[in-house]
């Protein structure tokens, strides 16, 4: 039997909507919100109401892309957290709102999760390929750096994780001392690839875990080269940009790369995939299939348009819960941080 769900996300920026019957994608449509770009980063509020503005209209187009009704959909699955608060509130509101009218179940998803379980897409015109289990997923973005051991679509592990900044985080800060435009990670990333990735060294953390790790003393370290750098020569970053860029790129690609190949000896794990925003970046994508080649793994990078905030990713998740029977009642509530999600679902266990 065909089951069909509809994924909705709002955890941040991005509203997002899309259709999947079984694992193939039907639908999947974005709103971005630009209002972000002038103030050099998001800005909670004005998020959750460009999502209020757009959740109706995007949720529409991906059920008239998909050729479906309401009354089709089998379940709703929608982003619980973490995220903004706000923004979160808008998907899951909405979500209880359509469960209602038409009585449809709801189960809600992980966003991180999400982005793991979107390896599992496939798309209407061909199949994509799948990590087998288990498999480990170095989860990339501005929230979230982690390496997550995948034994099967609802169970998963953290295994390794940042204990202060993200590698997303530390690209966009770094790019705005720079004074390169937000979204600081694509930016680095195009002028990367105009520059030498030796030109500079920065500093690689020294941390405790055996798999965890640490981006805040890289952006002290880079920081501190521009402060005294620029003392020198007040247009040293002009003069540079390509080569700081393409330099930080490395040493961040190393960083994370260097933890993962101790996880995949230490656990003997040989399918690798990557996800999350950080998983675009075109020095980490070329970075892993490398190592792949060197080590004997089986790498799985997501398709571009799965390394963005989507709901196909959702929708994927919600799958796996509503085959499993896991679904929501019409009181949950979001929540905004990834432990204390952790702490509800460890509670209804």
């Amino acid at each position: 039997m065909d089951i069909t769900i509809l994924g909705i996300e709002s955890s941040c920026d991005d509203t997002s909507a899309a259709v999947i019957r079984n694992n193939v994608l039907l639908s999947n449509v974005i709103a971005s919100q630009a209002v972000h770009i002038k103030y050099g980063g998001v800005i909670p509020e004005l998020a959750s109401r460009a999502h209020q503005q757009n959740i109706i209209p995007v949720v529409d187009t991906a059920l008239k892309e998909a050729g479906l009704t309401p009354e089709e959909i089998d379940a709703i699955a929608f982003t619980r957290g973490p995220g903004l608060l706000g923004s979160l509130l808008v998907g899951v509101s909405f979500a209880k709102g359509l469960s209602i009218a038409h009585n449809i179940p709801m189960v809600e998803v992980n966003h991180l999760q999400g982005h793991i379980l979107s390896h599992f897409i496939d798309l209407q015109d061909h199949a994509l390929p799948h990590p087998g289990f288990p498999f480990l997923c170095l989860l990339v973005s501005g929230g979230h750096t982690q390496i997550v051991r995948v034994d099967s679509p609802l169970e998963m592990e953290i295994i390794g994780t940042t204990i202060d900044d993200a590698a997303g985080e530390a690209f966009d800060k770094c790019a705005k001392v720079m004074g390169l435009p937000y979204p600081g990670g694509p930016v680095i990333d195009k002028l990367a690839k105009e520059g030498d990735p030796n030109a500079f060294t920065f500093a690689h953390p020294h941390v405790k875990g055996e798999f965890d790790y640490s981006f805040s003393g890289l952006k002290t370290s880079f920081l501190y080269t521009l402060r005294d750098e620029v003392k020198r020569d007040p247009d040293f970053i002009e003069k540079h940009k390509a080569d700081l860029c393409a330099s930080l790129q490395h040493t961040v690609v190393d960083i994370l790369l260097d933890k993962l190949i101790k996880a995949s000896n230490a656990l003997g794990i040989k399918d690798i995939a990557i996800g999350g925003g950080v998983s675009a970046n075109s020095g980490l994508r070329r970075a892993i299939v490398e190592e792949g080649v060197r080590r004997g793994w089986n790498t799985f990078l997501p398709e571009f348009k799965f390394t963005t905030d989507n709901a196909a990713m959702i929708a994927m998740a919600g799958y796996y819960r509503y085959l499993r029977g896991d679904f929501s009642s019409l009181d949950v509530s979001p929540v905004a941080r990834l432990e204390e999600l952790q702490a509800t679902h460890s509670q209804k266990k």
